[in-house]
């Protein structure tokens, strides 16, 4: 787990994350630099695919990294710069589609799960915790993971929602409130500081290096 970083780089290759339960491996696609994530239960092998962004020969390639083809791709928002791959992914894998509810009929392809804040998804032996991020766009979402071993961290993957430096870009005040309002109760006021976060373009971060900047970002406006 120390030699991860988080540091990637369109065409450059994957970084990896090794949990006791969980491998999260990190890939940068497409002319956006979009972050896609595979997290690959140790136990069972099975795997899901967070934002089938761009590139898909890529992706698909990710989606078998130390194990048969993803069983899921989740969609974290229905933004397009996220979901280029999916449809490509989907046919490909034969995986199912995961997104937040209000965001479903914005994709290109069925959704098979409309998640909802509060929701669980199972990767093999590990479970995901769904936490609803309203703003950015109606319905997206974030996905947490908790790791049980022994000092083991929450891992959580936040699309287009948190970033370090500040929260996703809102197209009106009352959008900003609203993400800024979920950002802070749902993941600043419930988990702590060590909780490394994954975003959906450029670096990691934790919870603890923005938490001091929570009230810059209000009086911002963005």
């Amino acid at each position: 787990m120390a030699d991860y970083t988080g540091t990637v780089a369109v065409g450059g290759p994957p970084d990896v994350r090794r949990l006791p339960g969980l491998t999260i491996v990190k890939l940068a696609v497409g002319p956006l630099s979009n972050n896609a994530y595979l997290l690959r239960c140790v136990a069972s092998g099975e795997g899901l695919l967070i934002d089938a962004a761009n590139e898909p020969a890529r992706l698909a390639e990710l989606a078998r990294f130390e194990g048969p083809p993803v069983s899921a791709i989740l969609t974290t928002h229905a933004h397009a710069d996220h979901w280029q791959a999916l449809a490509a992914l989907v046919e490909d894998a034969g995986a199912a589609v995961y997104a937040g509810a209000a965001d479903a009929d914005e994709l290109p392809v069925a959704v098979d799960e409309r998640l909802a804040h509060g929701d669980t998804v199972d990767v093999g032996e590990t479970t995901l915790e769904i936490i609803g991020l309203r703003g950015h766009t109606p319905g997206g979402i974030a996905a947490l993971y908790r790791d049980p071993s022994p000092g083991g961290r929450a891992h959580l993957f936040t699309g287009d929602s948190l970033f370090p430096g500040g929260v996703g870009k809102t197209a009106t005040p009352a959008d900003f409130d609203a993400l800024l309002t979920d950002v802070r109760t749902r993941l600043f006021d419930e988990l702590p500081d060590d909780t490394w976060f994954y975003p959906g373009h450029g670096a990691d971060s934790t919870l603890g290096a923005e938490r001091p900047h929570l009230a810059e970002w209000r009086a911002r406006g963005w």
